[in-house]
């Protein structure tokens, strides 16, 4: 089977449908965020700010490798693990990558107020609806398969689900 890469946008489900899956599953959940501020021993916000973008694209990268490794399971990544294409090579060849896509308003209904999200902070709607645009591309390109994040979790863990079992 591989591992179940959950790509997409901040505010997607990636972490949520991520866990859930696991559960259903009975596989090991990985989170690349996680990953990397294990081994950072900072939190993503604290790499943005000390550290900067480009150090936490290449911790990321470092994150994908390990979990890559790893024995099968589902994997919760960044909304910019994709603009690296080492990482989508790395992520294909070890499983099947899932965007789970969902329009700008619903990651807005689900992000709320951002105040933990470093490339958002300033202006919530509008940074994510440029990061939605900036990125389209990279996500199709990336993506085994598309699946609709709207909806309950439940409901787009249950579509992933599907979707992996039909491909």
């Amino acid at each position: 089977m591989g591992h179940v890469w959950l790509i997409g946008m901040m505010g997607s489900g990636k972490t949520s449908v991520g866990r859930l899956l696991s559960e259903r599953l009975e596989l090991p959940f990985y989170d690349t965020d996680a990953t990397v501020e294990a081994n950072a021993g900072l939190t993503v916000a604290e790499i943005f700010g000390h550290l900067g973008e480009p150090r936490f694209r290449e911790l990321e990268s470092l994150a994908v490798l390990a979990i890559a490794s790893q024995d099968d399971g589902v994997v919760s990544t960044g909304g910019g693990i994709v603009l690296d294409p080492s990482n989508v090579d790395f992520m294909r060849e070890s499983g099947t990558t899932v965007l789970l896509n969902a329009d700008v308003e619903t990651l807005i209904a689900r992000i709320g107020a951002a105040g933990d999200r470093p490339l958002i902070s300033d202006d919530p709607k509008s940074r994510l609806r440029e990061i939605a645009s900036d990125r389209a591309d990279a996500y199709e390109k990336a993506a085994d398969v598309v699946v609709d994040g709207s909806g309950s979790i439940e409901d787009v863990a249950h579509r992933v689900e599907a979707a992996c079992s039909d491909s």
